[in-house]
């Protein structure tokens, strides 16, 4: 039990639904959000008086899919390797045989994710986008020149997360990501469909792809509204994006740098630009996230 461990039998203090086995980590009932593999609940470190974030996954669900189990612990397992102020960086992991749960704690972002965070604040200048994109880019930058490689593969606004009073977001949600063999290129195809790009679907790609991903998230933000939303099906959206056909959201971007930034990371797979060079484009000029003196 850590030393600075609270009494959980103070009449005043919130009761923890669980705790970890080293007595460490409490879990409250609150749930921070839901996804279709994991649960994801408020916690507190007591031994570093933090608020976290525990995730959930309760292994019985996929007994017939293996490869479901397979990719969560590959994402703890990549998670406890990457150490980057714009990831979201993994504390602990255990698997509890007898609840059939793996359970990871990871930091917390006070506000959400970047799609929630985006809708609740409508007025946004563009400095402010560019404050974030520059952060996604370099998390992005961090995977792809991570060695071996690390594709992200499902880069979009509701996984890249926000602490707001701080203006820094974070890249999360890393169960979806390749780490590339040495030919460079992976084989499957898994995301969003939105935020996907056309060689994706392809099933022969590099770590590009998070680039058109990132413009798709960069095109929401400017909006606030999701990519290919006028079409009413999967394979509508598939026939625009291998198509090449742009979203209609678009013609509401109305800054014409912005609109061309976006274009040059959807562009094709060879004409796109790395993280990195993206990074050191004039459209960041006289832009500081914070974090320069990294």
């Amino acid at each position: 039990m850590p030393s600075a461990a609270l009494d959980q039998s103070d009449k005043d203090s919130e009761p923890f639904a669980e705790v970890d086995p080293t007595g460490r980590y409490g879990r409250y009932p609150e749930l921070l959000g839901s996804g279709a593999v994991k649960k994801v609940y408020r916690a507190f470190d007591q031994e570093e008086g933090i608020e976290v974030a525990w995730n959930q996954v309760k292994l019985r669900n996929f007994e017939d899919y293996p490869e479901m189990i397979d990719r969560l612990y590959s994402e703890v397992r990549l998670l406890r390797t990457l150490k980057n102020r714009n990831i979201i960086s993994l504390h602990n992991v255990w698997r509890d045989e007898e609840r059939g749960k793996l359970n990871f704690i990871t930091e917390v972002c006070t506000s959400g994710n970047l799609r929630e965070y985006r809708k609740k604040h409508r007025h946004v200048s563009v400095k402010a986008l560019k404050k974030w994109s520059k952060q996604i880019l370099k998390g992005l930058e961090y995977l792809h020149t991570h060695d071996p490689c690390i594709i992200h593969r499902d880069l979009n606004c509701s996984n890249v997360f926000v602490n707001g009073n701080v203006g820094q977001v974070k890249i999360g949600d890393l169960g979806l990501a390749a780490i590339v063999d040495e030919s460079h290129a992976a084989h499957s195809v898994i995301g969003t469909p939105e935020f996907m790009a056309p060689e994706l679907f392809e099933e022969d790609y590099t770590e590009s792809v998070d680039v058109y991903s990132f413009g798709m998230c960069l095109l929401e933000m400017v909006t606030v509204e999701i990519p290919y939303t006028e079409c009413d099906s999967l394979p509508k959206i598939y026939k625009k994006v291998i198509s090449g056909v742009r979203p209609q959201a678009m013609s509401k971007v109305r800054d014409p740098e912005v609109r061309a930034f976006i274009e040059k990371c959807l562009g094709k797979p060879r004409a796109r630009p790395s993280a990195s060079e993206l990074l050191s484009d004039p459209f960041f000029d006289g832009i500081n996230d914070g974090d320069e003196d990294d």
